[in-house]
């Protein structure tokens, strides 16, 4: 027994024209905004006003950043920002890469100017360490 299988499902159908029901709306909000300026307030303002919506409006409808569209850009920074953020520090899986071991070797003249401690910082690597461990475990 055959089955089709549907494709480009994440396509959204044309509902007006060339526009989905999202740009239609978008568009169409801006457009009413603009006709209600248009009678209730003055020439220049209304101008200012019915650019600004427009302008909106249809960055609303069309823009796409990275491949998302506006509305899904606007609504992942607000949660972002408002979303309560955990971050968690455990103070025991933290190993220090550099041992305080102090050297000792017979002063001299210039190493007794010079009186504080030596390090050293270990190069091993402990991820190094561990790829090694993995690898060779069979």
């Amino acid at each position: 027994m055959e089955f089709t299988i549907p494709q480009f499902i994440e396509k959204e159908p044309k509902i007006v024209g060339p526009l989905t029901f999202k740009q239609f709306i978008f568009v169409g909000f801006a457009g009413v905004l603009c006709f209600v300026f248009y009678y209730t307030l003055p020439f220049g303002i209304f101008l200012l006003l019915s650019a600004a919506v427009l302008g909106v409006g249809i960055s609303l409808a069309f823009l796409k950043i990275n491949g998302a569209p506006l509305p899904v850009v606007i609504k992942n920074m607000f949660y972002f920002v408002f979303k309560p953020r955990i971050y968690l520090w455990k103070k025991g899986s933290f190993q220090e890469q550099v041992s305080l071991k102090r050297e000792k070797k017979p002063q001299t003249q210039a190493d007794k100017k010079n009186k504080g401690p030596i390090y050293k910082v270990s190069t091993k690597s402990q991820l190094g360490n561990l790829y090694t461990k993995i690898e060779t475990k069979k």
